[in-house]
């Protein structure tokens, strides 16, 4: 090769060399607001539905590209989030998510409240709380964290007292102070308290698992005082909380046009919304 031609044609390699390094953002996609990729996943419930018909539109104008996937527990969906086999997963209150962090030695965080549907008392077979027979069946979730708001919601109703300053990540049944009318607990994987139902006098049903057996919230005996350590979140990876698909998560979720869809769609009635939702 000439040698005049050379130093230009080496300038112009190394030019397109940097231009490829810098052409990808944080998050493996093109600059210049090309088409981002979040991978988010969910678990059976009302979750899906409010960020696909809520936020998603909102972060599709901003040039994302959605992926999802759906779980049936809660390990693995935590565990992929921190392999980074998906981005985010909303499914979980902050108590539960801290139990899995602690269980699987991993670091994830809530970045977001989500509108959430409280626990609820429910049965088939009778018509009042007074109605509660001696020796009655009452099935419950066995993960801590959910049978302690199980216990609550009964110690609100006055069915039983427990201890104080109980350790939600250790709540068992021997937490239990009294329990007068002698009532037989049956403690399960939180799904399964729909299908127990017609087998048990009440069941304390977790909401997200009462709306994707159409079970409305409204049937409940008796909802939950539902307060924030129990609201539901968007979970990331704590070493991406400041990444801008994040940031751009917690926009949708905080846009008009999130709080216009809820507020709208009557299924989301009985709802704990957000303190960012504007009255």
């Amino acid at each position: 090769m000439n040698k005049k031609w050379l130093i230009p044609v080496l300038a112009l390699i190394s030019a397109s060399l940097i231009a490829t390094g810098c052409g990808k953002s944080d998050n493996g996609a093109p600059a210049g607001g090309d088409k981002k990729t979040i991978r988010i996943s969910f678990n059976p419930g009302p979750y899906s539905d409010q960020f696909k018909n809520g936020v998603a539109p909102y972060l599709e104008k901003k040039g994302y590209k959605l992926e999802y996937t759906e779980f049936t527990d809660g390990i693995q969906p935590n565990v992929a989030v921190s392999k980074g086999e998906i981005d985010a997963n909303v499914f979980q209150h902050s108590l539960y998510l801290e139990s899995i962090n602690k269980r699987e030695k991993i670091d994830l965080v809530g970045v977001v409240q989500v509108p959430t549907p409280p626990m609820g008392l429910y049965s088939k077979k009778h018509q009042s709380l007074d109605d509660i027979p001696k020796g009655a069946k009452v099935n419950l979730p066995n993960e801590p964290v959910n049978m302690l708001r199980a216990l609550k919601l009964l110690q609100d109703v006055g069915w039983i007292t427990l201890k104080d300053d109980i350790d939600p990540l250790q709540t068992s049944l021997n937490d239990v102070t009294s329990n007068p009318h002698e009532i037989d607990f049956y403690a399960t994987e939180p799904a399964q308290g729909p299908r127990a139902l017609p087998d048990v006098d009440f069941a304390a049903i977790q909401g997200n698992f009462a709306v994707s057996n159409n079970i409305p919230l409204t049937s409940a005996l008796q909802l939950e005082n539902m307060t924030d350590p129990f609201t539901n979140v968007v979970a990331v990876d704590s070493k991406n909380k400041d990444a801008q698909f994040v940031k751009d998560i917690i926009e949708g979720y905080h846009s008009e046009e999130f709080q216009n869809y809820i507020k709208s769609n009557d299924a989301y009635k009985g709802y704990r919304l957000p303190s960012y939702f504007k009255p």
